[in-house]
């Protein structure tokens, strides 16, 4: 009762901090994402080390700002090239760099030390700048709405999820990677996050009930998945949490581990225009 009263109550307020934030605008998104990348990127860097794998952390620590900041709307209007972004300078610079620093300083496994700090870049501060990118997308006034969407359908699925594996579960979802996730848990996180979905998308006049549902699916699929990827990088790195900042919810990265799928996947959903009329 106590652990679930501590993960209430610190959803109940981090929830409230990022609507805060996010409805402020780029200036408060931007240094809550570089917190937030670099927070992540301390847990990640700690579970190497439990595995006794090395990377670059001062390197990774500035490259993964450098990968926020490339992600500010106002650089969509000077691309480096027609159809470009910034973000790819950024993470083309950063595998420069890491390659020539291993010629020039090697470490005992260096590619290895190369292949963790790109998949760290790219798991956490590339998939965060994803949440600037739909923020202003297409304008600063719908993507307030269109962020707001992934954001209470993930919390929406996250609470469905547990009180239908909770009450429900019998069937094991993905038992190698997960032993406590179930088909039934999945199934309630579904139906919470389409109700969410289609209560927003009733008032706001956005999509029919049919488009609600199909959405539904993608965004409660990309939750589940972002969800079972970090519980499969933790079982590769013989690890339970990814860290205790977060009273009842261990880690940043065992927060955000659903919104580094469900965003991203939201924001390539709005640009292929699937519902275009």
């Amino acid at each position: 009762m106590e652990s679930l009263s501590s993960r209430v109550l610190t959803s109940v307020v981090g929830f409230a901090s990022v609507s805060v934030i996010i409805w402020i605008g780029w200036w408060a998104m931007l240094p809550a994402l570089v917190f937030v990348s670099v927070m992540g990127l301390y847990e990640y860097i700690r579970m190497l080390d439990r595995n006794d794998i090395d990377v670059r952390r001062v390197s990774l620590g500035v490259l993964a700002a450098a990968l926020i900041v490339a992600s500010l709307p106002l650089w969509a209007q000077t691309p480096p090239w027609p159809g470009g972004s910034w973000r790819e300078v950024v993470l083309t610079v950063a595998l420069a760099y890491l390659l020539v620093m291993e010629v020039i300083r090697p470490g005992e496994r260096p590619l290895e030390r190369v292949v963790y700090s790109m998949f760290g870049l790219l798991y956490i501060p590339w998939l965060l700048g994803y949440f600037l990118l739909l923020r202003y997308s297409p304008d600063a006034t719908a993507g307030l709405l269109y962020l707001a969407l992934p954001l209470m359908a993930t919390f929406a699925a996250d609470v469905g999820g547990f009180f239908g594996g909770y009450y429900f579960g019998r069937r094991k979802l993905a038992p190698e990677v997960s032993p406590g996730k179930t088909v039934e848990g999945a199934m309630g996180g579904l139906l919470a996050s389409f109700l969410i979905v289609l209560g927003i998308s009733s008032l706001t006049g956005l999509w029919s009930p049919l488009e609600s549902l199909l959405y539904s699916i993608l965004v409660a699929s990309a939750s589940q998945l972002g969800d079972l990827s970090e519980s499969l990088l933790k079982r590769a790195l013989r690890t339970k949490d990814s860290g205790t900042s977060l009273p009842g919810h261990g880690g940043f990265l065992d927060r955000i581990d659903s919104l580094l799928f469900a965003v991203p996947a939201t924001y390539l959903f709005l640009q292929i225009s699937v519902f275009s009329r």
